[in-house]
């Protein structure tokens, strides 16, 4: 699920390669941690959260299948 997320991510930005993806375990599922470049964060969230809010619904259903939880957060 985790090179899922970073493709995604990587084919909304500018800079490709600044995009970093963690994963860590928590709160009762596994948390992806993307960042990004400063002028790709515009690209990554959308217009009033949009873009983000779509990726996030697109990994739990990814997730979902699996049997597991998963939240994604966009960190400065």
């Amino acid at each position: 699920m985790k090179e899922l997320l970073t493709y995604i991510i990587q084919n909304l930005v500018d800079h490709p390669d600044e995009v970093s993806v963690t994963e860590r375990e928590g709160g009762g599922g596994t948390v992806f941690e993307v960042r990004v470049a400063d002028g790709d964060m515009g690209k990554v969230i959308g217009r009033q959260g949009r873009i983000i809010k779509e990726v996030r619904v697109l990994m739990k259903a990814v997730a979902q299948k699996k049997g597991k939880k998963v939240s994604v957060e966009v960190i400065d």
